[in-house]
C-alpha cells in the first residue's frame, strides 16, 4: 500500500508534464505567428539547453558515454531540428489543437510499425491486432475517409512529417538509453539542436531581441523553460519511478491538453475525428503494451 501511495507524487508528476507539453501546441503556434519558424526553432532549444545545465548539476547527472552513444546523440539531434522546424512550420499553417493530436497519436504506432520491419521485433497476435486499430486511427486522424488524400496538404503535411521524424528520434532514444543517461542525453540533444537551427535563422536575425515582440518571448520561454527544461526533467523522474511499461499510456495526456487548451486560446473546433482517433490510438498503445502474454525478443522496442 505503502509503494502504491508513494508513485502518487510521480503519477501526478506525469500528468503535470504532459498537460505542459499539450498547451504547448498553442503555445508555439503563438510563437510561429510573432516570427518565423526558423527563429522560434532557434529560441526554443537554445532556452532549453541554457535552463536545463543547472538541472544536471543539481542532479548529479553523470556526464559520459560511449562512441555509439554519442553518435545516437549526434543523430537524435539532427532530426530534432528538423522536427522542431517542422512543429513550427506546421502550427504556421494549421491549427494546433489537431497537429498535437495527431502528431502524438500516430507517433507510437509509426516507432511500432519501424521496429517490426526494421529490427525484426517480434509480435504477438494481440499486437497485430493493436496495430490494426492503431493503423484505424492514424487512418481516421488524417481524415483520409473524409477528405482523401488532403492530409498532404499545409495543413496537415507538417504534421505528418513531425509524427515520422519523431518515431525515428524515439527508437534512436531507446538504442541510447542503454549507453547515456537520459539527462545527459537530453542536455547534448538540446545543444546540438539549438546549435543547428541557429545556422537556419542566422538570415533571420534571432539575436535581434528588440525586433520580436512580448508575446513572442512570453511564449518561447514557456516553451523553452516550462515545456523544454521543467516537463522533460519532470518526465525524467516520473518515469524512473512509474517505468516505461505505463510511460507511453500517459502520453495520450497530451492531446487532451492540446484540443482543450487550442480551445480556449484559439477557439479552435473539437472535431469527432479527431477524438475518435486519438482514443482508438490510445486503445491501440495500451493494447500493445499489455504485459500480459507478452512476448518479445531480447531486442525490444
Amino acid at each position: 500500500m505503502k509503494k502504491k501511495d508513494d508513485k502518487t507524487i510521480y503519477f501526478i508528476g506525469m500528468i503535470v508534464a504532459m498537460l505542459i507539453w499539450g498547451v504547448a501546441w498553442p503555445s508555439g503556434k503563438a510563437t510561429a505567428e510573432h516570427s518565423n519558424a526558423e527563429v522560434a526553432a532557434f529560441w526554443r532549444y537554445a532556452i532549453s539547453f541554457i535552463t536545463i545545465i543547472p538541472v544536471i548539476w543539481y542532479m548529479k547527472t553523470p556526464l559520459k558515454t560511449d562512441k555509439i552513444g554519442a553518435l545516437y546523440m549526434v543523430i537524435a539531434g539532427l532530426l530534432i531540428s528538423l522536427f522542431n522546424y517542422l512543429f513550427f512550420a506546421g502550427l504556421s499553417h494549421g491549427e494546433a489543437g489537431y497537429g498535437g493530436t495527431m502528431v502524438t497519436a500516430i507517433s507510437p504506432i509509426l516507432t511500432y510499425l519501424l521496429s517490426i520491419t526494421v529490427f525484426r521485433t517480434k509480435v504477438n497476435t494481440k499486437q497485430v491486432i493493436a496495430l490494426s486499430i492503431g493503423i484505424f486511427a492514424a487512418v481516421i486522424l488524417l481524415k483520409i475517409p473524409f477528405e482523401g488524400l488532403g492530409f498532404l496538404n499545409l495543413n496537415s503535411s507538417y504534421f505528418l512529417e513531425c509524427a515520422v521524424v519523431w518515431s525515428v528520434v524515439t527508437i534512436i532514444a531507446q538504442k541510447a538509453s542503454k549507453r547515456v543517461d537520459p539527462m545527459f542525453y537530453t542536455l547534448i540533444v538540446f545543444g546540438i539542436t539549438g546549435l543547428t537551427n541557429m545556422f537556419f535563422a542566422l538570415p533571420y536575425h534571432p539575436f535581434e531581441i528588440s525586433s520580436f515582440d512580448s508575446v513572442f518571448w512570453w511564449n518561447i520561454l514557456f516553451i523553452g523553460v516550462l515545456a523544454g527544461t521543467f516537463s522533460t526533467a519532470l518526465f525524467f523522474i516520473s518515469a524512473s519511478k512509474i517505468g516505461a511499461h505505463q510511460t507511453g499510456v500517459f502520453m495520450f495526456i497530451v492531446p487532451v491538453g492540446a484540443i482543450v487548451s487550442s480551445w480556449f486560446i484559439y477557439n479552435e473546433n473539437i472535431v469527432l475525428s479527431t477524438v475518435v482517433g486519438c482514443v482508438l490510438a490510445f486503445v491501440a498503445v495500451v493494447l500493445f503494451n499489455s504485459k500480459r502474454g507478452l512476448r518479445k525478443k531480447a531486442q525490444v522496442l
